[in-house]
């Protein structure tokens, strides 16, 4: 088991990788490749049902959730990786995995990654 200051690096090392796009014809992690991503990543990231990773984030506010998801939104757009936003007043929820594989890739973790190191 990860220690709190080893998975920060280890999400630190995930969120400077390339989130390249997943063109198919990979498959979606399972068992143990999974696990080591999940425990990488770390909080506020959880894996659901072995298919897709979700976090939850709250602010003060409706501006700041809204211009945390604004930043979500151009990272998103930098990289061709496009998360489901659920924003309301005073949090955002996102929902991450990959379509073309109906599940969850590399990709998805090093793109949570990068969101965790947004400011929020």
């Amino acid at each position: 088991m990860l220690t709190k200051r080893a998975s920060k690096t280890a999400a630190c090392d995930l969120a400077a990788m390339e989130c390249a796009p997943c063109k198919g014809g990979v498959p979606a992690l399972k068992g143990a490749a999974l696990k080591k991503f999940a425990g990488q990543l770390g909080a506020p990231w959880r894996v659901v049902k072995s298919h897709h990773l979700e976090a939850e984030y709250a602010f003060k506010d409706f501006a700041r959730a809204l211009a945390f998801t604004n930043r979500v939104g151009s990272l998103a757009e930098q990289v061709n990786h496009h998360p489901d936003i659920y924003l309301a007043w005073g949090r955002v929820r996102l929902t991450l995995w990959t379509h073309k594989v109906d599940g969850l890739t590399e990709g998805d973790f090093v793109f949570a990654a990068k969101v965790s190191r947004l400011k929020h």
